[in-house]
C-alpha cells in the first residue's frame, strides 16, 4: 500500500490531516519527536483505530545523518510527503536570545531542508509524488511582530517555488500551505479576528482538496491572499512607519 510521511506529525494540523487523508488508501509514516505523545493521543481518539500507521522520531535539529536514515526507511513506500513541523517562538525572545532566534530559523527552513530534498530526489527519479509543506503568510512580507519566525518562512516559501519548478517537468507535485491565523496549540496565547481564523480541520480539508486538485498554493482562507497582495506592495517607506502590524 502506497505511505504518506508526516513530519511534525504530532500537531494539531498534522492530526486533522491523518483524519482527512485516511480515506484515501494510504497507510502513514507519523514522524515526530515526541512518539510516547503521539501514540497516546491516537490511542485516546476512536478516529484513528481503523488508520494503518508506524511512529518514527523526527527532529529537524537532528544531524544530517539522521534524515537520511529516516528517508532511506521509509522511500520505497512514501508517494506523499507532508510537513507540518513549525515553531512560532517569542519574537522579543529572539531579539537578544540568539541561540533561541536559530532555533526557530532551523526548525522552519534550514532543518527541513535535508529532508525535503531527498523526498524530491526520490520523487524526481519516480517522476511521481507530492510534497505539501504548511509554510504561513507571515513569510510574505517581514514585519516588526515576527520578522525571525517570517525569514525562515520567506525563505521556505523561496524554497519551495524553486523546487517546483525544478520537479514540474518530473510530474511532482510540490503545494505550499498558507493558513492564516489557525486555531492550534501554537497560537492559544493570541487573540485573533475570526473571520481571519480557521480551525486545524478546515485546513486539514484545504490541504485535501489542493492534493486532489494537484495545486501549488493554498490558502485556508482565501482573504488572506487579498490582504497580503495589498501589503505587498505597500511602499517600504510607508510601511515601516506601520505599528503594530
Amino acid at each position: 500500500m502506497p505511505s504518506m510521511l508526516i513530519l511534525g506529525a504530532a500537531s494539531d494540523i498534522a492530526l486533522e490531516c491523518l483524519k482527512a487523508f485516511s480515506l484515501q488508501n494510504l497507510s502513514f509514516y507519523l514522524a515526530c519527536r515526541d512518539k510516547k505523545a503521539l501514540e497516546n493521543n491516537l490511542l485516546e481518539d476512536k478516529d484513528f483505530q481503523n488508520i494503518n500507521y508506524k511512529i518514527l522520531h523526527f527532529d529537524a535539529l537532528d544531524s544530517l545523518e539522521a534524515h537520511q536514515k529516516l528517508w532511506n526507511e521509509v522511500k520505497d513506500e512514501v508517494c506523499v510527503v507532508l510537513c507540518a513541523v513549525g515553531l512560532l517562538g517569542d519574537q522579543k525572545k529572539a531579539r537578544t536570545d540568539l541561540k533561541f532566534a536559530k532555533e526557530v530559523i532551523e526548525v522552519n527552513f534550514t532543518g527541513l531542508v535535508p529532508i525535503l530534498s531527498l523526498a524530491a530526489n526520490t520523487f524526481e527519479k519516480k517522476r511521481a509524488g507530492s510534497i505539501i509543506v504548511i509554510s504561513s503568510v507571515a513569510g510574505l512580507r517581514g514585519r516588526a511582530s515576527n520578522y525571525v519566525y517570517g525569514s525562515a518562512k520567506a525563505s521556505m516559501n523561496a524554497y519551495l517555488s524553486g523546487l517546483r519548478q525544478r520537479l514540474h517537468a518530473s510530474g511532482v507535485q510540490v503545494m505550499t500551505v498558507l493558513p492564516g491565523y489557525v486555531a492550534t496549540k501554537m497560537i492559544a496565547f493570541k487573540k485573533t479576528p475570526k473571520c481571519l481564523t480557521a480551525k486545524p480541520s478546515e485546513v486539514a480539508q484545504d490541504i485535501l482538496k489542493g492534493y486532489l486538485k494537484r495545486r501549488d498554493l493554498v490558502y485556508s482562507r482565501p482573504f488572506w491572499k487579498l490582504i497580503f497582495f495589498v501589503v505587498k506592495f505597500i511602499p517600504e517607506f510607508i510601511f515601516k512607519r506601520l505599528k503594530g502590524f
